[in-house]
């Protein structure tokens, strides 16, 4: 089976392909409402990337977000995953898994510092398998800076994973470990 992997602006997926997306995203977190059309914030510059069979079917798909966050003094562009799902008759495949991957080079090529995503902690193997590492007591804090969503907060089990991607970043790697850092997606992505 021939597979390939798809990038677009979140605003330019193609209908067929985005409302497939939208069909695996509600299998895993059902909204019961229709197909929005864009789930992310566009000020965030989201990207979805979709791999798809050679007959058309998204067999998995996710979204990269970015911003500029400030952190130890200095502003890194960062970006990160999100809405990371596989559909559910062709898990244990590997599809995850590449896509995955591929959004990590996808991170590293598109220019960003880093990259940094929360994730719930029985996934943590998951993406090291991929190339991201973890952050031991890392906090990303979403929301804003007047209503916070931190990813310590009760009943989350969530883990900060990373990669980094430029010289400086990996110079300030130290930096980022059991640290609070300030995401501040807004209150569309609360924590990316």
């Amino acid at each position: 089976m021939r597979i390939r992997i798809l990038s677009y602006p979140e605003a330019e997926v193609p209908p067929e392909l985005r409302a497939r997306v939208w069909e695996l995203q509600e299998s895993a977190w059902p909204s019961g409402g229709p197909d929005p059309g864009l789930s992310h914030d566009p000020a965030l510059d989201p990207q979805s990337m979709l791999l798809v069979d050679e007959d058309g079917r998204v067999l998995a798909a996710l979204d990269l977000l970015g911003k500029q966050i400030a952190h130890a003094g200095t502003t890194f562009a960062a970006r990160g995953l999100s809405s990371v799902v596989t559909d559910r008759a062709h898990r244990g495949q590997g599809h995850g898994g590449r896509l995955v991957a591929a959004a990590r080079r996808a991170v590293q090529d598109g220019g960003a510092d880093l990259g940094l995503f929360t994730c719930d902690r029985v996934l943590r193997g998951f993406y090291e398998s991929a190339g991201w590492e973890p952050l031991p007591g890392t906090v990303l804090v979403g929301g804003t800076p007047q209503e916070p969503f931190p990813s310590d907060r009760p009943g989350f089990d969530k883990v900060t994973m990373a990669g980094f991607c430029s010289k400086r970043a990996r110079a300030a790697r130290e930096s980022f470990l059991a640290a609070r850092i300030d995401l501040h997606p807004g209150t569309i992505d609360r924590l990316w």
